[in-house]
């Protein structure tokens, strides 16, 4: 575990990230980050977790007509 302080950024306050966090979650300066809320605090991450439950839904869709779409690519 790592403490961070806040810093005023402008008008916002704002948590800076060492460069060994960027680089395990492998964002870069203008990235965007999704702080979701969870039942232990937050989490931060690079993936949107609504796209992902998109993806999720797409991957099952995909898997409930592979044969149909085995067709259709023949």
């Amino acid at each position: 575990m790592q403490a961070l302080k806040l810093t005023q950024i402008g008008n916002s306050v704002g948590v800076v990230l060492p460069k060994e966090v960027l680089a395990r979650l492998k964002l870069v300066k203008g990235d965007t980050v999704f702080l979701t809320e969870i039942t232990d605090g937050f989490m931060l991450s690079p993936y949107d977790p609504v796209i992902e439950e998109e993806l999720n839904a797409g991957r099952e869709f995909m898997k409930e007509y592979r044969d149909t779409f085995r067709a259709l690519a023949k």
